[in-house]
């Protein structure tokens, strides 16, 4: 030998394509073999293709493989590559994998007869769906093994590797030992023989050290990604083709060329290895807004949390004001909302759902006392043997509007807002983190509010923050609104916001934009003379400028008593309604479908017909979205679907 890389792998592929009993398969946007366990004699070819001017197997070398193994419980041998001599069953050189366990095979002819050796490495996990790069490095009695160029595992024997082992008649048999019992079943992207060298520093220097490469054959090499004209592969592969369904999930190398379909846009997506690429997709445009169900509640119903329990189905949380009955709890049957349970509440201004692990809960605002003069909100966990909410933990509070649930560093949190005790509306709102050892929720910390109605809480990067809407505090409802970022353990103020009787902030992005919305409900201050109208003012929304390293505003759109923003996207368009609650005059005002218009901004678009407005939640479900608004003036709220076209 010239100490060239001898090519194995690339040595069994004839110049057309693939052998028989050889198919390439894509996986993880990484090509490789997939040997047939039919024909193990038609992946062989004689070891003299490789060995030219010297009918002898190198005394010191190297061998390089690159594969890919199956999650395979069942425990076997397969083995990688097998070099046998035509007229016996013994192995002159092999390599097999067992579960966690690589062997090398070699026979020694040094005394009458000859024996087989096995060095075996332990603790090496490769049957994991991963590609790995394999580098065997033999020299006399030492055998080193490294892993995807990670620390080597050195194993030294009794019996060196044969001075002089002749391969004379002898043939290379691909992933078996010339029968079909313990035929590799996995992918096998390159097996390199590297003479005289440890190829080591020859490998272990690429980016990606998992598939690095020293010689591949020319079918499993890359393609452009784009064909440079219309003509078909030269090779064509196949792929083990996953696509997935549900949120959006991650796009990284590890699912590239995986699928991904978006049931509520009809679209499938394909993973380049950073972004989801559209490959179909239906564009749905918003059209029309139409009334789908009338929905007859317990009382005025001053919230609603839509959200999905998995396995069991959509539901909808109505926070109604009067007790009793309480508030109720719908679920989606039949594509339309059903009554599903009553839960005891007084004067309930929000539900939040959440989970920590495999538990559920629904958290409850209580804005007034029980019977018994005791003032708690309640946090309710789901019980999948009575299949309904039951009480889990009390937490006082004091006028409470409205619950935030949140993790941080793998900690879960719930953030109550208390809006005032008695006639003091500059109060303590409560920050509660979750105590895994005792299943419950801790005071963690308090942050001065005042009459305050909203949390919002969101990530930027790495970064995590809390909006608190402040209201009123006593005398005026001209006050700042305040923005905090968790640092060290704890919120602290990030940036204050001047508004007018905030009620909600809505935080939403477009592209690579971020947006605040606030809901200012109304203007008021005692010091000042009263305005013409308390209730037709700006509501604001800001967007982060990074630079500035704060949220500066965007656009102010006129409302009435705004109580809440929602966010909504149809197709490629993005939407806010506003919930407008009374012009002061009457509590029959059009609520307003405001549609991105991009450089303009947010443009009206629909204007919906509501009575005392409260609160908007936007659903999908597979017949199709959905917008739901509560009305805190009369017992009915409303289903709308939105026609697309």
């Amino acid at each position: 030998t010239d100490l060239r890389p001898l090519d194995i792998l690339s040595e069994a592929v004839p110049a057309g394509g693939p052998a028989r009993g050889m198919r390439v398969f894509q996986a993880q946007g990484v090509r490789g073999f997939q040997l047939s366990a039919s024909r193990p004699r038609a992946l062989a070819f004689p070891a003299s293709r490789l060995f030219i001017h010297c009918d002898r197997f190198p005394e010191e070398f190297s061998i390089i493989v690159t594969l890919r193994l199956l999650r395979r419980p069942a425990e076997r041998n397969e083995y990688i590559f097998t070099l046998m001599v035509e007229e016996s069953p013994s192995v002159l050189v092999g390599l097999r994998y067992a579960p966690d366990k690589l062997h090398f095979l070699f026979w020694s002819q040094e005394r009458a007869g000859g024996w087989q050796t096995r060095v075996t490495f332990p603790n090496v996990s490769l049957s994991d769906n991963q590609w790995h790069t394999l580098i065997l490095a033999v020299s006399g009695q030492s055998f080193s093994l490294t892993v995807d160029c990670s620390i080597p595992k050195d194993v030294v024997v009794e019996t060196p590797f044969p001075a002089s082992l002749s391969v004379r008649r002898a043939s290379f048999y691909l992933g078996n030992r010339r029968r079909r019992k313990g035929v590799f079943t996995g992918l096998l992207r390159q097996l390199v023989l590297l003479p005289g060298a440890d190829a080591t520093p020859r490998i272990c220097h690429a980016v990606n050290f998992k598939v690095a490469t020293l010689s591949v054959p020319t079918v499993l090499q890359d393609v452009p990604a784009k064909p440079v004209s219309n003509e078909v592969l030269k090779y064509p592969y196949e792929t083990d083709m996953k696509v997935t369904l549900g949120a959006r999930p991650h796009c990284s190398k590890q699912e590239k060329a995986q699928f991904w379909f978006n049931a509520s846009r009809r679209g499938l997506y394909l993973c380049n290895g950073s972004t989801w690429v559209s490959m179909l997709e239906v564009q749905h445009r918003l059209d029309y807004v139409e009334e789908y169900q009338n929905l007859v509640t317990n009382s005025e119903t001053m919230g609603i949390e839509v959200f999905t329990i998995p396995k069991v189905g959509l539901f909808a949380a109505m926070a109604n004001r009067i007790t009793p009955p309480g508030s109720a709890i719908y679920r989606w049957t039949d594509g339309k909302f059903v009554h599903y349970q009553n839960i005891p509440t007084y004067q309930a201004q929000s539900w939040k759902y959440f989970t920590i692990g495999k538990k559920i809960f629904l958290a409850v605002a209580n804005f007034e006392q029980n019977e018994r003069g005791q003032e708690f909100s309640v946090i309710y966990k789901w019980s999948r043997r009575k299949a309904k909410f039951i009480t889990y933990q009390r937490i006082t509070t004091h006028s409470a509007r409205d619950w935030e649930a949140f993790v941080i560093e793998g900690e879960a949190f719930l953030a109550v807002v208390n809006h005032r005790e008695g006639n003091n509306h500059n109060i303590d709102s409560v920050i509660y983190r979750w105590n895994p050892r005792t299943g419950l929720f801790e005071t963690n910390q308090t942050i001065p509010t005042s009459g305050a109605y909203d949390w919002e809480f969101f990530t930027i990067g790495p970064y995590s923050f809390l909006a608190v809407a402040n209201t009123f505090n006593g005398t005026s409802t001209k006050i700042h609104s305040h923005i905090y970022i968790w640092l060290s353990g704890s919120f602290q103020l990030f940036q204050s916001i001047l508004t007018f009787g905030a009620a909600d902030w809505e935080v939403f992005h477009i592209g690579d934009r971020v947006f605040l919305a606030v809901a200012n409900s109304h203007s008021y201050d005692s010091g000042m003379p009263a305005p013409s109208n308390f209730y037709a003012i700006n509501s604001s929304i800001y967007e982060l400028n990074i630079t500035a390293q704060m949220f500066v505003k965007f656009q102010d759109l006129l409302t009435y008593s705004a109580l809440d923003w929602e966010f909504f996207s149809v197709g490629d368009d993005s939407f806010l309604v506003v919930a407008n609650s009374f012009d002061g005059f009457t509590f029959s005002v059009n609520s307003i479908i405001y549609r991105w218009q991009g450089y303009e901004g947010f443009v009206a678009a629909h204007h919906l017909p509501t009575v005392g407005c409260r609160d908007w939640e936007a659903f999908h479900t597979a017949e199709g979205s959905y917008l739901f608004y509560s009305s805190a003036k009369e017992p009915l709220s409303k289903v709308l679907k939105l026609k697309t076209t």
